[in-house]
C-alpha cells in the first residue's frame, strides 16, 4: 500500500496540485486531525521544517516550507570557515560572549523566530481555536521555547500510516493482497 493522493485518507487536499503534496504530510495531517480536529497546523521539523494547514471539516488547506535546522546549521557551518560545529541546544543565555553559544543562540532563537513567525500568520488566517502540533526531530526542543505550539506528538507520522492502513484495509483486502 502507498500513501499516495488517491489513497483513502479521509484528507481532502484543496491544493493547486494534489499529486505535490508528499505523503509525509498527508499521514501527518490524517493524525493530527483525528486528535485534534480542526483547525489545525502540524509543523513537521525535519530534513526540511513543514507547515501544513487543515481547515475546521479537516481539508487541507496548504501550508509552507522552509530549511530545516540541521540543513541551516550545516550551511552555516560549511559556508562560514571560521565558525566551529556546535550542538543545537538551548543556550543558557541570549547575549552570548563566545563563538560557540552566539551561534547557539542565534541558531536556536533563530528557528524559534521562523517558527512562531509563520504560526502567528497561519492562525490569524485560519482563525481563534486553531490547535498546532509538532512533530520530527527537533520538535521538543523548538516546542519548549515557542509560544503558538499547543503539542509535541513524536509519533505523529507513524499514527497516521496506522490510521490510512485502517482505513483502506477492505479496499487493500479486495485486490487480493
Amino acid at each position: 500500500m502507498f500513501v499516495e493522493p488517491v489513497i483513502k485518507s479521509g484528507i481532502p487536499v484543496l491544493k493547486d496540485n494534489p499529486a505535490e503534496l508528499g505523503a509525509d504530510r498527508i499521514v501527518n495531517c490524517v493524525a493530527a486531525f483525528e486528535r485534534f480536529g480542526g483547525p489545525c497546523i502540524v509543523v513537521d521539523m525535519g530534513t526540511a521544517t513543514t507547515f501544513d494547514a487543515l481547515s475546521k471539516k479537516g481539508e487541507f488547506l496548504g501550508g509552507a516550507i522552509a530549511p530545516g535546522l540541521g540543513i541551516s546549521a550545516d550551511a552555516l557551518f560549511s559556508r562560514a570557515a571560521r565558525l566551529p560545529r556546535v550542538d543545537i541546544k538551548k543556550p543558557s543565555k541570549v547575549i552570548g560572549t563566545g563563538t560557540v553559544d552566539n551561534i547557539q543562540i542565534g541558531l536556536y532563537y533563530g528557528y524559534i523566530g521562523l517558527v512562531d513567525g509563520i504560526l502567528e500568520r497561519m492562525i490569524a488566517e485560519l482563525g481563534s481555536g486553531t490547535r498546532t502540533v509538532a512533530t520530527g526531530g527537533l520538535a521538543k526542543l523548538i516546542a519548549a521555547g515557542s509560544k503558538h505550539i499547543n503539542a509535541v506528538d513524536e509519533m505523529l507520522t507513524l499514527t497516521g500510516l496506522r490510521l490510512i492502513y485502517e482505513r483502506n484495509l477492505d479496499r487493500h483486502r479486495k485486490r487480493g493482497a
